[in-house]
């Protein structure tokens, strides 16, 4: 509903900040990982977000980066995870960080998150697993010295993937569908539309 706010910083107050966007305020929730990012107050800032929609609340989660939001989407997926524990791993844990403890089947390092027990942790390592890109994998979005931004833009093949994983399709396999696409001179479209008909130009 809301896909991000262009507004001046108001507020600075964990996990709160407000936006003032053309005179409206918008409170605003986001991890550490964005605080640690954050200009001085009054600065413009562009923020990535997520509304949720409860009986008794709306609240606006915002992310500095698209795969900070992405994960945050990926992680309320997992049953027993929601806005507000997704919020405490991203806030954590730096992206590279969790991918590894993911991969790595290491749930002690993610009980010593807050709000994580054994069980949760257990859940995040099974569900998480096969909606995350290979590390080792550099078509997936990830380096060999860490993580690239999973979905960068104005880089047509990577805007292709992330929308493959929105139409369902899991990080890895969609990178494989379009590793072998040419993206000079076509768009996103253009390659999404070929790797759906598993037309390798």
């Amino acid at each position: 509903m809301i896909g991000f706010l262009r507004g001046k910083l108001v507020l600075k107050a964990p996990p709160l900040l407000v936006l003032d966007v053309n005179g409206v305020g918008y409170e605003v929730e986001a991890p550490m990982t964005t605080f640690y990012n954050l200009p001085v107050i009054g600065a413009e800032i562009i923020l990535h977000t997520h509304l949720v929609v409860r009986e008794d609340a709306h609240i606006l989660f915002g992310f500095s980066t698209e795969d900070d939001r992405s994960m945050f989407r990926t992680l309320i997926k997992v049953n027993g995870v929601g806005p507000k524990l997704a919020l405490t791993i991203l806030s954590g844990q730096s992206a590279e960080e969790f991918h590894r403890c993911i991969h790595n089947n290491d749930t002690q390092a993610l009980v010593r998150l807050p709000g994580v027990g054994k069980k949760t942790a257990e859940r995040l390592v099974i569900e998480m697993r096969d909606r995350l890109p290979d590390l080792s994998s550099d078509s997936a979005g990830l380096s060999a010295t860490g993580i690239d931004k999973v979905v960068q833009l104005n880089n047509p093949k990577q805007e292709a993937i992330s929308a493959l994983c929105s139409l369902g399709y899991k990080p890895l396999d969609a990178s494989k569908m379009v590793q072998n696409i040419s993206a000079e001179g076509k768009s996103c479209e253009d390659i999404i539309r070929l790797a759906l008909q598993g037309t390798i130009r």
